[in-house]
C-alpha cells in the first residue's frame, strides 16, 4: 500500500461547533447558568474555543510529525535515521579532464588541485587532486567537480569546457572527454520519504534485490529507477534510469558502480556490473475529433490534448520495463476532453525490465469536428 492510500487520521478533534458545544456544556453544568446568544459570558467562551481550536490543530501536527507520511523537514530526517536513511544532500557534477603539455620535459608536471576549467559560461569545473603528467609524456587524465553543487553543471559535452582559468605553465590544453553529470539538488521530502519506506528491504542479507535498487537510489537523487537482475550465478546487472528518462552517462554509471561495489554492501560472492538502460524508440501518431457540442471549446481542448500526450511521453520513460500501452494515450486524450482519438503508432509492445521506451517522432493532427 502506497502512503497516500493510508486513511488521513487527527489525534484530536478540532472541530469548532464540537468544542463550543462541550464548553458551554461543562459551563453549564458547574454553573446551573443557561447561557443565551447575545450572553457575554457566551461571546467570551468563543474566544476560548479559538484557542482551544488553535492548541488541537498544534497537537494534530505534533502527532502527525511521528508519522512517515506526514513528517517533513527536520522531524522525517529523525525519522530516517531510526531505520539508517539519511537525506542525500547537494552533490556537484563531475566529469573526467584531459591535461595536455605543450611538449614532454624532462621531469614531471604537477598540477594542482582546484585548478579551474570553465565552458566560458561562469560556470567552473576544478580538478579534485593534484595530478602528476610523467617526465617524457605530455597527457593525463583527471577528475574534475563543479565548483557550484546542484543541477547547473551537468550536460557539457566532451570539448565544451576547454578554456582555462588558472594558467600553469607547460600546460596548453585541458578539456573534457566525457559529458558532465551527477550534479544534484538536496533531497525533496517525497524522495526521502519513499528511501525511508523502502529500507526494510534492506534488513535482509546475502545481497538481496532491494538492496541493491536502495543502494543505487541512494547514489544520486537524479536516479528514479533501478532494475536488479542476475544474468548469470554470482553477476548481478544494475540498471539505473534518471529523472524525465534520462539516460546514465559514463560518470553517473561509475557513482552508482562506486556505491553498489561498497564492501559493506556487496557479497564478496557477486560480481556488480552497472549499465545504462536500453532504448527502445517509438513514434507518436495520432488524430484526435472533437464533439461538436464541445466545438466552442475547441482551443482549450486542442491545447488540452497536446498536453496530454506530453504527460504520456514523459510517464512513459520515466519507468524500467513500462510496457508501451496505447490504451493509456487514449484515456489522457479523452480526458483532455477529445471525443475520439485514432492512434496510429504506438502499437501495444512489452518491454524488458531493464529496458526503457522513449518516443522518437510525434505526429499530432485534429482530424475535425463531429456530430454526437
Amino acid at each position: 500500500m502506497r502512503l497516500n492510500d493510508l486513511p488521513d487520521i487527527d489525534f484530536v478533534s478540532a472541530d469548532e461547533q464540537e468544542i463550543l458545544a462541550e464548553i458551554i456544556n461543562l459551563y453549564t453544568s458547574i454553573t446551573g447558568r443557561t447561557l443565551t446568544q447575545g450572553d457575554p459570558v457566551r461571546l467570551f467562551l468563543h474566544v476560548i474555543v479559538l484557542i482551544v481550536v488553535m492548541l488541537c490543530n498544534k497537537i494534530n501536527y505534533t502527532g502527525k510529525q511521528n508519522l512517515l507520511r506526514y513528517a517533513e523537514g527536520a522531524n522525517l530526517d529523525h525519522l530516517g535515521i531510526l531505520v539508517g536513511v539519511e537525506r542525500i544532500g547537494e552533490k556537484s557534477a563531475i566529469t573526467t579532464m584531459k591535461i595536455t603539455l605543450s611538449e614532454a620535459r624532462d621531469i614531471a608536471t604537477v598540477i594542482p588541485a582546484g585548478t579551474r576549467v570553465t565552458a566560458g559560461d561562469n560556470v567552473f569545473f576544478a580538478i579534485n587532486q593534484d595530478v602528476s603528467i610523467l617526465a617524457g609524456t605530455i597527457e593525463a587524465e583527471a577528475a574534475a567537480s563543479c565548483t557550484v553543487a546542484g543541477t547547473v553543471g551537468n550536460g557539457y559535452l566532451p570539448g565544451e569546457i576547454n578554456k582555462i582559468v588558472d594558467p600553469i605553465p607547460y600546460v596548453a590544453e585541458m578539456v573534457n572527454i566525457t559529458t558532465s553529470e551527477g550534479g544534484s539538488d538536496i533531497e525533496t521530502d517525497d524522495s526521502l520519504r519513499e528511501a525511508i519506506r523502502e529500507a526494510p528491504e534492506g534488513f535482509s542479507v546475502a545481497g538481496p534485490v532491494g538492496e541493491y535498487i536502495k543502494i543505487a537510489k541512494r547514489a544520486s537523487t537524479l536516479i528514479v529507477d533501478v532494475s536488479v537482475t542476475t544474468p548469470k550465478p554470482g553477476q548481478v546487472l544494475i540498471v539505473p534510469l534518471l529523472n524525465d528518462g534520462g539516460i546514465p552517462g559514463d560518470e553517473m554509471l561509475e557513482i552508482v558502480k562506486d556505491a553498489c561495489n561498497a564492501k559493506t554492501v556487496r557479497p564478496l560472492t557477486d560480481q556488480v556490473i552497472v549499465a545504462a538502460p536500453e532504448v527502445v524508440k517509438f513514434n507518436v501518431i495520432v488524430t484526435y475529433y472533437i464533439n461538436r457540442a464541445d466545438e466552442t471549446r475547441s482551443v482549450a481542448i486542442q491545447s488540452g490534448v497536446i498536453k496530454a500526450i506530453n504527460d504520456y511521453v514523459v510517464w512513459q520513460k520515466s519507468k524500467l520495463g513500462r510496457d508501451i500501452n496505447p490504451d493509456e494515450l487514449t484515456s489522457l486524450i479523452k480526458k483532455a476532453g477529445a471525443k475520439r482519438a485514432v492512434i496510429t503508432s504506438p502499437l501495444f509492445q512489452v518491454i524488458a525490465e531493464n529496458h526503457v521506451a522513449i518516443a522518437d517522432n510525434i505526429s499530432v493532427k485534429l482530424g475535425g469536428i463531429e456530430d454526437e
